[in-house]
C-alpha cells in the first residue's frame, strides 16, 4: 500500500526527536527516497561539498554507537546516516556542474564565470570558513533528511555528541583529515510517539530588522 505522505508544513509541524526505535527494517526503495530529497537540498554555488554515508549494517551500527559514546539510537534504528562536508570539494574541476546548470537553463555565462574563478571560496579560504561552509551546507541536507523522514511516516533522530575521528573510523575514512563529520541522523520507525517539548514564543527568537527584544 503507498504510503501517505505528509505535506511540508505538516512534516515540519509533525517532526520530533526520537530516541528509541523499533527494530522494523526500512525497505530499500524508502531508503532510496530519503537519499533521493536529501541530494536535492541547495548548497553555495550548488557545490555540493556535503556526502551521505548510509549505515545499515549491524556492525557499522555498532561501530557508530561506540563513536557516539554509547548513545542507543544507532544501535536501534535501521539505518544511520552520516553526512560528511568536504571543504576542498571546491578545487576539483567540477566541470560537471556547470554543464548541467547550463543545459538546464539555471546558470548564463556570467554566472559560470563566476563559477569557474571560484573567487568566493578563495575569499573563504583567506578567511578560515571553508570548513564552516560545507558543513552548513551539509546541515541543510540532513535538514531536508529529517523533514522527508517525518513526510513518509519515519522518525529521525538528529546527532551530535560523538567523536568525528572515531566516526571516520566506522565509515571508511580515519585517514581523510580533509573531510569534516557534520552530524549523524538516525532514520526508522519511533517506538513511541514523542511529545512535543515546545517552543518559547517568537518574540524571544523572532526580531524585525535588528536583533534584540
Amino acid at each position: 500500500m503507498e504510503t501517505q505522505t505528509l505535506s511540508v508544513p505538516a512534516a515540519i509541524r509533525a517532526r520530533r526527536t526520537t530516541r528509541h526505535f523499533r527494530p522494523d527494517p526500512l525497505t530499500p526503495q524508502l531508503v532510496d527516497e530519503l537519499v533521493d530529497l536529501a541530494v536535492q537540498a541547495p548548497s553555495a554555488w550548488n557545490m555540493q561539498d556535503r556526502s551521505i554515508v548510509v549505515v545499515t549494517s549491524e556492525s557499522g551500527r555498532q561501530a557508530l554507537s561506540a563513536a557516539a559514546f554509547g548513545q542507543p539510537q544507532p544501535l536501534e534504528a535501521p539505518v544511520v546516516l552520516v553526512f560528511v562536508a568536504d571543504p576542498t570539494a571546491w578545487q576539483d574541476n567540477n566541470a560537471d556542474i556547470a554543464e548541467l546548470a547550463r543545459r538546464n537553463g539555471a546558470w548564463n555565462a556570467e554566472f559560470t564565470a563566476l563559477f569557474d574563478s571560484r573567487s568566493e571560496f578563495h575569499a573563504l579560504r583567506e578567511r578560515g570558513l571553508l570548513r564552516e561552509n560545507a558543513i552548513k551546507n551539509a546541515m541543510i541536507a540532513a535538514t531536508y533528511v529529517m523533514l522527508a523522514a517525518t513526510s513518509l511516516g519515519l522518525a529521525s533522530a538528529p546527532m551530535n555528541g560523538w567523536d568525528p575521528d572515531s566516526v571516520k573510523q566506522a565509515i571508511g575514512i580515519g585517514d581523510r583529515d580533509d573531510l569534516a563529520i557534520a552530524v549523524l541522523v538516525a532514520v526508522g520507525y519511533s517506538d513511541a510517539a514523542p511529545p512535543h517539548p515546545g517552543r518559547r514564543s517568537r518574540e524571544h527568537t523572532v526580531f524585525t530588522e535588528r536583533y534584540g527584544r
